[in-house]
């Protein structure tokens, strides 16, 4: 896919891309933790080598300046969702290679298959305007709910405070580091590079629940 933008410092993208076929690409939670790993380890200038990393220290781990700014993040069962900022011209595109050549690596040698895993080159859009980038952080986080209810999007939410109940228990996406919840994977987010829009989580709460009422539809 050739894209219609070429990656600028300083702005906002929403990076995104799924399993080849619409395969699964996270089997188990040994699969999620890596690639939420990875996007902390593969956010690196250094050649950093997964294997060498002590067990149990991957966010601890020194690694150097980072390439791109993580401002959100969701992994779904078949695909991923990121918003980035450009901080250093091309690594944005630098990073994608590193993170998705990194676990295709480990997701191939875990359950003996070979080939792509992902469908084609990561694919992204522009969040050109402040509405779009704040929208974003909205539509990333809440992408979990379908899970539990597949055609909320199209007719609105069946129940909310399940919906909400839900996504305060789904580990793999940054949700609960903008509630304030403490866990080793709010070092994956640099917010500071982000616009302020929520300055507590009670606004972030209240902004996620605004837009439970709403059917939301894809950028």
């Amino acid at each position: 896919m050739t894209r219609k933008f070429i990656f600028s410092i300083g702005e906002f993208y929403h990076i995104y891309n799924r399993g080849t076929d619409k395969r699964i690409i996270f089997l188990d939670q040994d699969d999620y933790r890596r690639f939420s790993k990875l996007l902390y380890l593969c956010n690196s200038k250094m050649n950093i080598v997964f294997r060498d990393i002590p067990i149990g220290l991957a966010y601890v781990f020194e690694r150097g300046e980072p390439l791109v700014d993580i401002g959100s993040y969701c992994l779904m069962p078949n695909h991923f969702h990121l918003l980035l900022h450009e901080r250093i011209e091309g690594k944005i595109s630098v990073f994608m290679q590193k993170l998705l050549t990194a676990y295709s690596m480990y997701f191939n040698t875990k359950y003996d298959r070979s080939g792509s895993l992902f469908e084609g080159p990561f694919r992204a859009t522009h969040t050109n305007t402040d509405e779009y980038l704040k929208y974003l952080f909205a539509y990333v986080h809440l992408n979990p709910v379908k899970i539990i209810d597949p055609l909320w999007k199209e007719n609105g939410i069946v129940d909310r405070d399940v919906a909400k109940r839900y996504l305060a228990e789904y580990p793999y996406s940054s949700y609960l580091d903008y509630m304030s919840v403490e866990r080793e994977e709010g070092k994956i987010l640099n917010k500071a590079a982000f616009p302020e829009y929520f300055t507590s989580f009670k606004e972030f709460e209240q902004f996620i629940d605004e837009w439970l009422t709403f059917k939301i539809t894809h950028p």
